[in-house]
């Protein structure tokens, strides 16, 4: 009994909360109608330089992967070129043979992180283009409550 008073008073709370997110203007707050219409406006402007910034760096950050793998694969060739050698050779063979590895799998995190870099970088960009879509989908909204308040007759 306890949890049906619960989710009747849960499913109220979301109904109101739904209906006053959606926010419907009538003629007389032609006023906040158009504050929030230069408020969206402005926010599509700003999610459009970030987007327009976000779109320029992600060639940089492919070129830096692509640059890192290269390095990465190089530095694993030569630490398995001084590892062969050092199975037949001396403790300065193997010493060396160590740093190669070291430097090789150093090479190999840089390459993994470059590489993230670009896929956070992608998610980036597709976040803003979904919160650009949410906005100008308000935009539209906000500009019909416009044209519907501006031919319906005034004494409304």
């Amino acid at each position: 009994m306890n949890n049906k008073i619960y989710a009747a008073c849960f499913s109220l709370l979301m109904l109101t909360a739904i209906s006053a997110g959606a926010q419907v203007y009538k003629a007389a707050d032609s006023v906040k109608l158009n504050n929030e219409i230069i408020a969206v406006t402005n926010d599509i402007t700003n999610l459009n330089a970030k987007l327009a910034v976000a779109q320029n760096n992600l060639p940089g950050y492919r070129s830096r992967a692509q640059a890192a793998d290269v390095d990465a694969k190089t530095a694993a060739d030569q630490s398995t070129e001084q590892a062969g050698k050092a199975s037949g050779g001396d403790v300065k063979d193997a010493r060396k043979a160590k740093r190669e590895a070291r430097k090789a799998y150093r090479e190999a995190k840089d390459a993994r992180k470059a590489n993230h870099n670009v896929g956070d970088q992608d998610k980036k960009i597709a976040s803003l283009k979904g919160e650009l879509a949410r906005k100008q989908e308000r935009l539209d909204q906000l500009n019909a409550m416009r044209m519907a308040n501006a031919a319906a007759p005034v004494g409304q």
